[in-house]
């Protein structure tokens, strides 16, 4: 243990410990910009200098440990000027146009600008010009980064993907894509980390509002939207509603009010999901087993996050084929939306538009690929909001959530869905729904509902053993595509073997999304994965197959799990 005094408060703490954490420790607030614990502490921007006695040069408190005897001075008049010069100075190359800032309230730097009494520039503006391609998922504005470096250290060290560079030197130094190549043509996931990780608004999500809104005025439209299982978990922290009035069936309310026709949950294509994606891995595990040449080859992989698909596509494509061909919750409500319920609804396929609410950037591009489309180009989902679009939506709509009652969701998919679809926006949610209606399958009987437990928990790649009907099954879990490719690098060099594996490119899985609200410096995924949990423990049905709706959906549609009907609407070519 070490022992130090900051700003006159006795503190001890382990010996390595930074200053900045000691400060926290002692209840004294140092402002940082650049800082991510674990992550990005490399005391870039100068924000979290600090005065030490007897040293000649202001520190960062972020990399700086502290040492026994140090005396430390937050607040010194020497500290708040050079925080206050620093700090313009980065204005200096920021586009301070807050009032059409995505960010403009819930942005690091405009709030420290703020706590620093700047009011005005003294510094000329100098900013970086950048095209960027406005069709992509994602969008980049170099005139508002601050070049803190978190956007490079998260897609490097979290996600294995190393998207971002800081490229040149100097007052000419800039980020942006490794090589200076358009994104469109690297390996980016759209898993949208980078945003949730951006303290100013250089970092965005493509907003998709207005096409919402401009079929929402379109007389010949039906809009439906959907509404996925992790999106009841965090939309109400826009407005400051606690977890047991923020519910679906508010949100449900309140999208009626802004004009959507008719609102569903996503939970009834997620057990769906889990109906074809069960079917398929008991089918693959059937003809595995027998052997042969032509024998698939396992493990069979989940496909619901398109994030992770993007990501095989890209970096491995010798496992696209073990990736299971069931189009994702999301595309398959689209699909049976016009292929079905727009036949009972009494209304054309074409003038159907399908509008999903998702915590992901990468559904905005997984929803315009070639193969979700149906037989006549008609695109299963029209368009996709993140959940930071929502909010947007509602606050243009000038509604205040608060004000409305609960609206049940609308017939035919008014059911609330089960336990099991609910669980998919949570890391293990998608593994456990899955064992749980595979069991059933291969038996015929229901498991406790909690049987595939172990499936659950943080760490970045577990593993886990059950009996299904008599056959030893190996499953894996992975989230972050760090840890997805540690996995399949194992799997290519025959270092271990799986079954059935589930992967969901963000960490935490849906629950710490790329298109959720930022909290920046918060990690919330953990928090939201409680409340999907809570409603899975406390759901009436808790099998994806004992989904009254879907149930519905098979006897007067589909027919059963991998049908030609299902193989040609529910799933793609691998």
């Amino acid at each position: 243990m070490v022992r130090l005094a900051i700003d006159g408060i006795g503190v001890e703490v382990p010996e390595g410990t930074t200053i900045l954490e000691a400060a926290k420790r002692a209840g004294i607030k140092i402002p940082t910009l650049c800082y991510l614990k674990d992550l990005n502490e490399v005391g870039g921007c100068r924000v979290c200098v600090v005065e030490v006695e007897g040293a000649d040069q202001l520190v960062a408190a972020c990399n700086n440990v502290a040492l026994d005897g140090m005396v430390v001075s937050t607040n010194s008049p020497k500290v708040r000027l050079a925080r206050r010069v620093n700090v313009q100075l980065l204005l200096s190359q920021h586009d301070s146009s807050c009032t059409s800032c995505v960010r403009s309230g819930n942005c690091t730097l405009q709030s420290l600008s703020n706590d620093l009494g700047i009011y005005r520039q003294p510094y000329r503006e100098h900013l970086a010009r950048e095209e960027w391609d406005p069709a992509f998922p994602l969008w980049r504005d170099n005139e508002k980064c601050v070049k803190c470096l978190r956007c490079v250290q998260v897609c490097e060290k979290v996600q294995g993907l190393g998207v971002w560079d800081l490229t040149s030197r100097s007052t000419h130094a800039s980020v942006g894509v490794r090589g200076r190549k358009p994104i469109s043509t690297v390996d980016c996931a759209a898993c949208g980390q980078c945003i949730t990780h951006c303290p100013t608004g250089a970092l965005r999500e493509r907003d998709d509002t207005e096409r919402v809104l401009a079929a929402i005025a379109d007389p010949k439209k039906t809009v439906m939207v959907q509404v996925a299982p992790a999106v009841r978990t965090s939309w109400g922290e826009e407005f400051g509603l606690a977890p047991d009035a923020s519910t679906i069936e508010r949100l449900a309310a309140v999208l009626h009010a802004i004009g959507a026709d008719y609102v569903f949950d996503t939970n009834f294509s997620a057990d769906l999901t889990i109906m074809e994606e069960g079917s398929e891995l008991l089918a693959r595990i059937a003809e595995a087993d027998k052997g042969g040449p032509d024998a698939p080859r396992l493990p069979l992989m989940t496909s619901c996050c398109p994030g992770w698909v993007r990501y095989v596509k890209a970096r491995y494509p010798q496992f696209l084929p073990q990736v299971s061909s069931s189009k994702s919750p999301q595309q398959m409500f689209g699909a049976i939306a016009k292929a079905h319920y727009a036949e009972v609804l009494g209304v054309e396929p074409e003038d159907v538009y399908c509008v999903s609410v998702m915590p992901c950037v990468a559904k905005k591009a997984e929803a315009e690929q070639p193969e979700m489309r149906d037989g006549r180009g008609i695109p299963d989902v029209d368009a996709v909001l993140t959940v930071r679009e929502l909010c947007r939506l509602v606050r243009a709509s000038h509604m205040d959530p608060a004000n409305f009652s609960e609206r049940e969701f609308d017939a035919p998919l008014g059911f609330g869905g089960t336990g099991a679809g609910a669980i998919f926006g949570a890391t293990g949610g998608v593994m456990e729904a899955a064992l749980r209606s595979a069991h059933f399958l291969a038996t015929g009987r229901n498991p406790e509902p909690d049987a595939f437990r172990e499936v659950r928990g943080t760490e970045g790649w577990r593993e886990a053993t059950f009996d299904l009907a008599g056959r030893e099954l190996r499953v894996a879990v992975a989230h972050g595509l760090a840890n997805a490719g540690a996995l399949l690098d194992a799997l290519d060099r025959v270092l271990t073997y799986y079954d059935f594996v589930e992967v969901m490119a963000c960490p935490g899985g849906c629950v710490g999304g790329g298109g959720q609200p930022i909290h920046d410096g918060s990690d919330l995924a953990g928090r939201r994965e409680v409340v999907l949990r809570a409603f899975d423990a406390s759901a009436p049905v808790r099998f994806s197959h004992e989904n009254p709706d879907v149930q519905a959906c098979y006897r007067d549609f589909l027919g059963h799990p991998l049908s030609e009907k299902s193989e040609r609407l529910l799933h793609v070519p691998r």
